[in-house]
């Protein structure tokens, strides 16, 4: 597995809220029902949303602190793949 570079950018001792996205597999409202539970689950995401309308099905989340190989394993455990874009 390649390792992902991830930087966190801080302005007076403040954490600037990172927007990443990734490509999935997560194909319609039943997958999106699946991951939802999971991704609401992680502390980490302050939010996040799938675009099941482009092709690539990206999931877009923004946080202060998760790392990419961390969005990874949490998409993992409802079943679907989150690639960095």
């Amino acid at each position: 597995m390649k390792k992902l570079k991830f930087n966190i950018y801080k302005i007076n001792n403040r954490s600037i809220m990172k927007t990443q996205k990734f490509k999935t597999n997560i194909n319609c409202g039943n997958c999106l029902a699946k991951v939802t539970p999971v991704l609401n689950a992680n502390p980490k995401i302050e939010s996040w949303a799938v675009d099941l309308e482009s092709e690539d099905r990206i999931l877009t989340v923004e946080s202060e602190n998760i790392t990419p190989e961390e969005v990874f394993k949490t998409v993992i455990k409802a079943g679907f793949i989150a690639k960095p874009e």
